[in-house]
């Protein structure tokens, strides 16, 4: 009989910022894997949208703000195999002009919604033995920095650092914690940046990457190796996805 340890099925995973970006693609792809799903976000239309591309019977969706719906979603979980935080905003600023306020909202989306929201999940023991919980890090901070990226690159930071903490202390409960750290991913949220570039700029940056920009479905495949059982042996890990940019 053919065994294949990356396959999801009969796991039920929940993913978070599944409305756009790599949270979108994740939910997609977790779902042709065989994934029973359940995603979240605040953006009615788009999580529908995301909703209505997953392969599959039995999924579930919840609208709802990470940021202000906590509860809601606790209240509407099913018992879990895997967890997936990827909702997250970006900023760009120099930082001697940050607001108080910025880093704020800024540590709020990024760092503490997905942290307590894993927090009451564990207390109110929604995760099976054996799950997997996965953060979507990122390059920034963690690896290399970049002007303006102080707040956005801060706030990924300490998430990473906290996921090895879970990963320790979670471990006797055979729970797993891990993070990806992507680099230049074209997602709707990076638009704005990449327009901002003229031709020459965005070509000369790319450059930095031997394998060029990552997609959306490259993160995901990080993440299902994550989630799946092929990875039963991997913990407090920080996975970089970056087409080999910090090997220069």
């Amino acid at each position: 009989m053919f065994s294949n340890p990356f396959s999801l099925y009969g796991k039920t995973i929940l993913v978070t910022g599944a409305s756009s970006g790599i949270g979108k693609a994740i939910a997609i792809d977790c779902s042709k894997m065989g994934a029973t799903l359940v995603i979240t976000g605040r953006n009615e239309g788009r999580l529908n949208e995301t909703f209505s591309l997953l392969s599959g019977q039995s999924h579930t969706m919840i609208i709802a703000d990470i940021t202000l719906d906590q509860e809601k979603i606790i209240e509407s979980l099913p018992i879990l195999d895997g967890l997936v935080n990827a909702a997250g905003v970006i900023g760009i600023k120099p930082f001697q002009f940050i607001l108080e306020q910025e880093i704020k909202n800024m540590f709020e989306v990024n760092f503490f919604s997905p942290v307590l929201l894993t927090q009451q999940i564990i207390k109110k023991k929604l995760l099976n033995k054996n799950s997997s919980i996965v953060f979507i890090s990122s390059l920034a901070g963690n690896v290399i920095v970049s002007r303006g990226n102080a707040s956005y690159s801060s706030s990924k930071s300490a998430l990473t650092a906290i996921a090895k903490t879970m990963a320790l202390e979670l471990a006797q409960k055979k729970i797993r914690v891990n993070s990806i750290l992507p680099g230049m991913v074209k997602t709707e949220m990076m638009e704005s940046f990449l327009k901002s570039l003229t031709t020459e700029q965005l070509e000369e940056d790319e450059k930095k990457y031997p394998l060029g920009y990552g997609s959306t479905q490259d993160v995901a495949n990080g993440v299902i190796y994550l989630l799946s059982d092929a990875s039963k042996w991997l913990t407090g890990s920080s996975l970089i996805m970056d087409g080999g940019y910090s090997l220069q």
